[in-house]
């Protein structure tokens, strides 16, 4: 790959007249302007008093980092390999339901952004233009795919059979939502998306228990993950099941209120899967910073959500595409001041524990913007 330093990367952009975003600020702002407030809510949102949500941000937040000097780096690289692929960052654009409200392409711009640009696309099941739909817009990007279970034992393997068939190279069970949260500000408002009006067969995924990671795992031929892991001791079991990817999740604060920022529960998790899967995290992830010392906690991949729906609202496609090319930008300028030229050469001793500054929110990452005008 061919590699530019930060410096070059934005010169080139103005160069070239790209100074429609020049940071992601920009983009948080061009896709509040774009939406209209119930779509806004259900991006920035959480469930009841928004702890979680908040929690998310503060882990990150109490996390500073340690930098070595004296060392040559010349030469940052800040790709990884996973699935088989080389990724130009360990991110993965995570799943996200209805993208179509923010904007008419939804998940076929997502997707495209990633083939583009160069990093994972989990595929939530609940967006359209669904499975087959995003496979044939983008047949060799790294494509995984996430399901929520409405339907049998048999309606859940022809799931994971289509997306073997079209090419996915992981399947991920969400096992977070067995009960659907109380999301207030939508109820607020009586609103409803659109994925929870077409959204029927709850009682599948309430009675969804680690039986179905047994038979999924001895039946197909497909990297397993799944999706919601906030316990050391789920984390064990998942690996006594054969799992190979633990997706670290909150659902972005979307489901348990009070509960733990991801970014704390992380450690725990490391520790107790030791080695033997991979480590998927999200939650409140909107710097080059949060990415560093997410993979210097030991996680393989970090999932972007609302990060996307931010950058599909402002500009679609591009907007995705420049939102990753300004976290690059971040990501390099760290690991240069780190002192390390890539993410194999990060560990736990590049991180300390440090008081919040600023008081969390799911803005507080851009003080750039007007935290107040974005609230409602």
């Amino acid at each position: 790959m061919n590699q530019q330093n930060p410096e070059q990367a934005t010169a080139m952009a103005m160069a070239a007249g790209n100074t429609d975003f020049l940071n992601l600020h920009e983009i948080v702002a061009k896709a509040r302007q774009n939406l209209d407030q119930n779509n806004w809510d259900y991006i920035v949102g959480g469930t009841e008093s928004e702890t979680t949500l908040r929690r998310n941000r503060m882990a990150l937040d109490s996390i500073a980092l340690r930098p070595r000097v004296l060392r040559d780096v010349s030469k940052i690289d800040p790709s990884v390999n996973h699935f088989g692929r080389k990724l130009r960052l360990p991110v993965m654009l995570a799943p996200v339901g209805s993208l179509e409200s923010f904007h008419a392409a939804g998940a076929s711009s997502v997707v495209g952004a990633a083939k583009e640009f160069g990093v994972a696309h989990m595929l939530s099941s609940v967006c359209d233009p669904g499975l087959e739909g995003v496979a044939n817009v983008a047949p060799d990007a790294t494509r995984l795919f996430q399901l929520y279970v409405r339907g049998d034992t048999d309606w859940v393997d022809d799931h994971v059979a289509r997306a073997i068939d079209n090419g996915y190279v992981g399947f991920f069970l969400t096992v977070d939502t067995a009960i659907y949260s109380r999301r207030e500000r939508d109820i607020a408002k009586r609103f409803v998306t659109s994925g929870r009006r077409r959204v029927s067969g709850r009682s599948h995924q309430a009675a969804l228990d680690w039986s179905a990671v047994k038979r999924l795992k001895s039946k197909f031929k497909i990297a397993l993950g799944i999706k919601g892991v906030g316990t050391g001791e789920d984390a064990k079991l998942a690996i006594e099941h054969g799992v190979d990817w633990i997706y670290v999740s909150n659902h972005g604060g979307r489901q348990l209120d009070h509960g733990r920022g991801s970014m704390d529960v992380l450690p725990e998790i490391v520790d107790a899967v030791g080695g033997r899967a991979k480590i998927m995290i999200d939650g409140a992830f909107n710097r080059g910073t949060d990415i560093v010392k997410a993979i210097a906690m030991g996680a393989d991949l970090v999932g972007l959500g609302r990060m996307q729906c931010y950058g599909l609202a402002a500009a679609g496609q591009a907007g995705v595409v420049r939102m990753l090319e300004l976290l690059e930008d971040e990501v390099q300028r760290d690991l240069g001041l780190l002192g390390v030229n890539s993410f194999s050469e990060l560990n736990r001793s590049y991180l300390h524990a440090a008081q919040p500054v600023n008081p969390p929110h799911v803005l507080s990452a851009f003080p750039l913007l007007k935290i107040e005008d974005y609230r409602y």
